[in-house]
């Protein structure tokens, strides 16, 4: 019979690829939402096109032709057919007056959301499960190991998946943020299996230097960051694509990114990634002095340039430098979309290339 730690490592991995079939179900959910949800706004905007070229041939008719034809309800009753609550209901609610803008992109608040399909609530639905199987997953490899389950890089990437999903999912409550929904289980699909095939860990104890109450503090501290950071990196990654296809359509290009109309502008996603970044930077600064308070309690110094230590230093300075930049000099637009985006690469850098190459203090992954 196998040891209790040993049954539920295994438990653990079980739920992790359960939780991970789960993920890749509603990320496919999630795309064809996308796909479906993007040709019926192409549809809407043909019909409400031809509707418009209607009322304006109507509207050369002479007057006389014109008021004989209402009195008929024929021809006039089609011009008048916008008005019609039916056809209201049709159009998304950000067409103003039966206008038709090309390209137009959802608002702030997801104006575009009467024309979701089923798909984005499956894609919801399958996520919140594939969440709770991921937490039982959390939760067998804590009591497995007997302790926090973020001990090595395997546990890190995992609990961090978790904590990624579970964010965007209480966002969700306050906000429609569907359309992140292909991008963030997408990332977090990337992030099990990467854990699952480079990193994994059988269930053990920890290195003395680990087994301390900071663990819980700083580590803990450093997950919800960095899942806040996997936000930010997604949201500057569509902000950038949406502030392409804006450019191509005001320069009259074609649109051929029509999906990308369930997306918020550029500038909406700007200001949402902008907030969250701030929130995250702060967790980032406590982790930052939490390890230093660590290190003094640990090794008898506060600060001893390891490279752990330096590239914590180094993520702190490049989101720091993008929330300054943002704030009093003026950076906005593609180039605040960069600085977060390289922000989030020194995030995964620190975090593979630092834990497996670098030597030093902090050569705690398991591997």
């Amino acid at each position: 019979m196998l040891p209790i730690n040993e049954t539920m490592g295994q438990y653990s991995e079980l739920f992790m690829l359960l939780a991970a079939g789960t993920y890749t179900v509603a990320f496919i959910a999630f795309a064809w939402d996308l796909a479906r949800s993007s040709k019926a706004l192409k549809a809407i905007d043909l019909k409400a096109a031809a509707a418009g070229t209607t009322a304006d041939t109507s509207a050369k008719v002479p007057v006389a032709a014109g008021t004989a034809a209402a009195a008929s309800g024929t021809e006039g009753s089609g011009g008048d057919r916008l008005a019609g609550p039916a056809d209201r209901a049709e159009r998304p609610s950000s067409y103003s007056s039966g206008a038709v803008h090309a390209g137009q992109t959802a608002d702030d608040s997801m104006r575009y959301a009467a024309e979701r399909r089923a798909a984005a609530r499956v894609g919801v639905a399958l996520t919140v499960l594939g969440a709770a199987i991921h937490a039982a997953a959390v939760l067998t490899r804590a009591v497995g190991a007997g302790r926090v389950p973020w001990g090595n890089m395997y546990e890190f990437l995992t609990t961090g998946a978790f904590v990624a999903v579970a964010v965007f999912l209480v966002v969700l409550v306050r906000r429609d943020l569907r359309f992140l929904g292909t991008f963030v289980v997408g990332l977090v699909i990337i992030m099990l299996v990467a854990a699952s095939v480079a990193y994994w860990t059988p269930v053990g104890h920890l290195v003395p230097a680990l087994q301390s109450y900071w663990l819980i503090i700083h580590v803990s501290i450093a997950v919800l960051s960095s899942a806040l950071f996997t936000l930010t990196f997604a949201m500057s990654a569509l902000q950038l694509v949406q502030s392409h296809r804006q450019k191509t359509i005001a320069a009259g290009g074609a649109d051929k990114l029509g999906f990308m109309r369930l997306v918020p502008s550029a500038l909406s996603l700007e200001n949402l990634s902008y907030r969250i970044n701030a929130i995250a930077f702060i967790g980032w600064t406590f982790t930052l002095m939490f390890g230093a308070i660590w290190a003094e309690k640990a090794w008898g110094r506060f600060w001893g340039w390891d490279t752990k230590e330096v590239w914590t230093f180094v993520i702190w300075v490049v989101y720091a430098g993008y929330l300054h930049a943002r704030a009093t000099r003026g950076w906005t637009g593609t180039r605040a979309a960069w600085l977060s985006i390289v922000g989030y690469l020194c995030v995964i850098f620190n975090f593979t290339i630092v834990n497996q190459f670098f030597n030093g203090l902090h050569s705690y992954s398991g591997l």
